[in-house]
């Protein structure tokens, strides 16, 4: 295959996986985003246009690629879902005041 990853660098680089993982990267940034229209909320890849990249590109394992791409998009899903809620919760206590008080009654 070739050298393994450095566990210390972190991120990866595309370089360091598999050809297929690295056709899988660049196929997905071919498709383009699908957001929710009034929240804005991320909801993946539209795929109708796989078949014509995967033609196009002369790409010979599609099933491999494909599972690759639908993992690599569940994790940049679960990834911007995390991020929005972190968000909201960081203008929900702005909003708020940001001032939470814990009183210890003792009776």
């Amino acid at each position: 295959m070739g050298q393994e990853p450095d566990p210390t660098k972190m991120p990866l680089e595309p370089s360091e996986f598999p050809p297929e993982v690295q056709v899988a990267f660049f196929m997905l940034s071919l498709l383009p985003d699908r957001w929710e229209g009034m929240s804005g909320t991320y909801m993946g890849k539209v795929w109708e246009g796989i078949d014509f990249y995967f033609d196009t590109y002369q790409i010979e394992d599609k099933p491999t690629v494909l599972y690759f791409m639908k993992s690599y998009e569940r994790h940049i899903i679960e990834h911007r879902a995390n991020k929005a809620d972190a968000e909201r919760k960081r203008s929900e206590r702005k909003k708020s005041g940001g001032k939470n008080y814990t009183y210890n009654v003792k009776g």
